[in-house]
């Protein structure tokens, strides 16, 4: 197993004496009893996994699991602009690992904090474009159409909009939103139904809300 693959070596899954301890033991029964099957860690069945993995994964190799989730991704994409280093990345990271997106897309700045991911990012295809022409030159190489979510002028709700069963769901920074230049890019504009006094609602949620809906219709 890589030494980053680790989790006692990660400090985002670190816990002290203290803390609940999350996960599983080492594999019952011992090494005579351990799985005849290559996608099981060795390390992992002798020491436990504790890792953010969903119980079915337990015990399997990283690669075993990136494999496996390859083998089912939904053909929809998240892109996020990331000019002012949002700490709602690494959260959108991890809500399109949890709703299985084909791969996520950051514009701009190729460092991004990845504490919100919870490691999730090992799990799921992370590209870089280094700007907004970039990311559309790729998107239009794909035949991917962009959808842009924004709640300014002419967004529809997302539940009365078509969302393409392939696309690419376009996020902006928490606070400014969506440049101009990726707004031009989209082929449509969604925003989110609000029945309270903000104006708009955090990234990160606005993310997970976006598809959720995605995986409603297309899952």
């Amino acid at each position: 197993m890589p030494a980053d693959d680790d989790p006692a070596s990660d400090p985002a899954l670190a816990q002290d004496d203290e803390a609940p301890q999350y996960g599983v033991g080492p594999w019952p029964g011992g090494p005579t009893a351990w799985p005849d099957d290559e996608r099981y860690d060795r390390e992992l069945l002798a020491h436990g996994d504790r890792r953010n993995v969903v119980d079915g994964y337990r015990y399997w190799t990283m690669a075993a699991i990136v494999a496996d989730l390859d083998a089912r991704r939904h053909p929809f994409h998240v892109a996020i602009e990331n000019w002012q280093h949002d700490l709602n990345i690494g959260s959108i990271v991890r809500s399109a690992n949890a709703f299985l997106a084909e791969t996520v897309h950051i514009i701009g700045r190729r460092r991004w904090n990845r504490r919100g991911a919870m490691v999730t990012d090992r799990y799921q295809h992370v590209v870089h474009h280094e700007d907004v022409a970039t990311f559309v030159a790729w998107a239009g190489g794909e035949g991917i159409p962009v959808i842009a979510v924004d709640n300014g002028a002419g967004a529809v709700s997302v539940d009365r909009v078509e969302l393409p069963e392939r696309c690419v769901l376009l996020f902006g920074q928490e606070g400014p939103g969506l440049s101009e230049a990726a707004l031009a890019a989209a082929s449509a504009r969604v925003e989110i139904t609000q029945y309270g006094s903000t104006r708009s609602i955090n990234a990160a949620a606005a993310a997970a809300v976006v598809m959720y809906e995605w995986c409603r219709r297309w899952a």
